[in-house]
């Protein structure tokens, strides 16, 4: 499961975010790290169900009439305050739970009414935009320690007459988070010494800022967007070349919150919603309030992060594995009971993996579900595919 890491300065809504998300019971309150261990807890992304081309919906728990959600993983952890990297805060407990996030959402108060600690402040008098490179500059810091407390190690080995610097440094970063083939790109790419005593600050800052961009994308989302003065949400727009996503933390929750009791109708990314039952004249202007917002933005902000951060950072698309190709079932008879997040330009044999290694390892062929007919094993899987794999390893 791919996971999505929630990470800002305290007091910018992350807790709140996360329970929104994932209707988790957390503590949120008012003051700075709220959040003292890690919460994990899944959520989804949202997109469209192959079940809208058939007569009838899938009836899959997390199909919403044509609406699909596909789970993920939401990591909440103590927010970042300068001097994170060197142990401030909660900052290397922080960082180090960050190791194996696949995308980051930088929840900043685009409001500007909490200031660098955290701290309430007067909305407006700080600047949300000082939260976006920090965030970036702490992780980055924190992952040149890390490759400088290794370096010792590095220069032991370059003793060794067989000594390769680069299959060094991929063995020391896959601990980090990395893949081969990530690190092998940012190598392929960075201007660096051969000899590792020869390497300086200056050169691990830049491998640990590469590896980083690399492997831990992104997205800005300006939280408080309901009270931010809009000049903020320009600003923070100008400011970053990452996607910029406005959102109500606090709306989205307490449309939750309402559904659950079901006093509105509403799905997570809806635009709007519908009030079905009966509130008191301080829900309706709350709830009035909250539509106005949805309104200005398209929704919360909160599904649509979520997806930008997986669909559009990270290039995955849904695909859904089935047993009987001709009714989209599994072996029980269940209509699309299972969706897959793979990456773009991924293949019949992916998938295969992805379901199980042993399904992989004893793929045939591929059935393409909707038009029945055998795809090649380079065949390249799009948004929304149905597909049968046949393998020595299953039926």
């Amino acid at each position: 499961m791919l996971t999505v890491a929630l990470a800002g300065k305290p007091n910018a809504g992350k807790s709140t975010f996360y329970t929104a998300a994932t209707m988790a019971d957390v503590d949120v309150a008012n003051y700075p790290f709220t959040t003292i261990d890690a919460n994990r807890g899944v959520t989804a992304v949202r997109t469209e169900c192959p079940c809208l081309d058939r007569e009838e919906r899938c009836g899959n728990d997390r199909c919403h009439d044509g609406t699909r959600y596909v789970p993920v993983e939401l990591l909440d952890v103590a927010g970042l305050v300068p001097g994170a990297h060197e142990g401030k805060g909660l900052g290397n407990r922080f960082l180090d739970e960050l190791t194996n996030a696949d995308v980051v959402l930088n929840v900043v108060d685009a409001s500007g009414g909490t200031n660098r600690e955290g701290e309430p402040v007067e909305v407006g008098s700080y600047d949300p935009v000082e939260e976006v490179d920090f965030i970036e500059e702490e992780m980055d810091l924190w992952l040149a320690g890390v490759i400088g407390d290794n370096w010792e190690g590095v220069e032991r080995k370059s003793r060794a007459p067989d000594f390769d610097l680069d299959g060094t440094l991929t063995e020391m970063l896959t601990g980090v988070g990395a893949t081969e083939a990530d690190v092998a790109a940012v190598l392929r790419d960075l201007e660096y010494p051969a000899d590792p005593k020869r390497w300086d600050d200056a050169d691990r800052e830049a491998l640990a800022r590469e590896i980083r961009r690399r492997t831990k994308p992104m997205v800005v989302v300006a939280n408080k967007a309901d009270v931010a003065p809009p000049e903020n949400l320009d600003r923070l727009r100008e400011a970053t070349d990452k996607p910029v996503v406005p959102a109500t933390a606090d709306g989205e929750l307490a449309l939750r919150r309402a559904a659950e009791a079901g006093v509105v109708s509403y799905d997570p990314g809806d635009p709007d919603f519908e009030v079905v039952g009966e509130v008191s004249a301080e829900q309706r202007a709350g709830l009035d309030a909250i539509g106005e917002v949805m309104e200005r933005f398209d929704g919360t902000g909160v599904q649509a992060a979520l997806n930008a951060a997986v669909y559009d950072l990270l290039d995955r698309i849904t695909v859904y594995p089935v047993q009987d190709a001709g009714k989209w079932t599994d072996g029980t008879g269940n209509v699309l009971p299972d969706a897959f997040l793979l990456p773009e330009g991924a293949t019949p044999p992916d998938l295969a993996y992805a379901v199980h290694t042993d399904i992989g390892e004893g793929y045939l062929h591929a059935l393409d579900a909707r038009s029945n007919r055998r795809i090649g094993e380079d065949h390249v899987l799009s948004e929304g595919d149905v597909v049968k794999i046949v393998s020595t390893a299953g039926p």
